[in-house]
């Protein structure tokens, strides 16, 4: 996908990029490929496949929320970034925080913050299970890709996801929502919308779910690492 395509393709799902958008996303590629030479961040590092594959991917999100409403949003085990940096570039409105467990892509997020100069948005050292505990009822919006599977993520994610706000994770061609009746039950958590569509370009499937917290969830949850290995939701 070159520049033109992605330009097209996202104007497609209601997304119109700027020009100081653009520039910041070039930007954010070349600190993906000088970083990723240092550390893995990516196996994918041909532009054409990272705006398709990364760029485009992490907004395709816009499909099942307008993200020009969304206030804050918390990007769990962020990686290099998507989609949580790629929101933050194309929606500066967003206070946006990056939660990842590795300390080398925390840092390499960093670097991206300060190089693009962008405002409102942090990247936190943290299990994200360590860090619910701390953060509860705080986001309107969650979000998580590639991750883990999804009654996990739900417990990652809904303590941490105000009464109201929604979860929205970016998957592959598996549609997972039956493993997730339990979870979705203790975490007083509703599915809203499931989104299936297929790239641009390459036609390879993807899943979007919105799921809304609608009420209380018990203060043990997430549980520690070990018990939700153990047992998962």
């Amino acid at each position: 996908m070159n520049e033109n395509e992605f330009i097209f393709e996202l104007n497609k799902i209601g997304i119109n990029p700027t020009k100081g958008q653009l520039e910041l996303l070039k930007k954010y590629y070349s600190l993906l490929i000088e970083w990723n030479e240092k550390i893995n961040l990516t196996a994918l590092t041909e532009e054409k496949e990272v705006y398709l594959k990364h760029f485009y991917d992490s907004l395709t999100m816009n499909k099942v929320i307008d993200l020009n409403k969304v206030d804050s949003l918390c990007d769990i085990g962020s990686g290099a970034g998507f989609p949580g940096m790629v929101i933050k570039i194309m929606f500066p409105n967003i206070k946006v925080t990056l939660v990842d467990s590795l300390n080398k892509r925390v840092n390499f997020l960093n670097t991206v913050i300060d190089s693009l100069n962008l405002e409102n948005i942090e990247a936190i050292h943290d299990r994200i299970e360590d860090y619910g505990k701390k953060n509860r009822d705080k986001f309107s919006m969650v979000t998580a890709r590639a991750v883990t599977n999804l009654p996990v993520l739900l417990e990652y994610a809904m303590p941490i996801t105000k009464v109201g706000g929604y979860f929205i994770p970016l998957k592959g061609s598996i549609d997972e929502i039956d493993s997730c009746v339990n979870a979705l039950k203790v975490l007083n958590t509703s599915k809203v919308e499931q989104c299936e569509f297929f790239l641009p370009i390459e036609n390879s499937k993807r899943i979007i779910y919105k799921f809304r917290r609608n009420g209380f969830i018990s203060n043990k949850y997430p549980r520690s690492n070990a018990e939700i290995k153990r047992n998962s939701l």
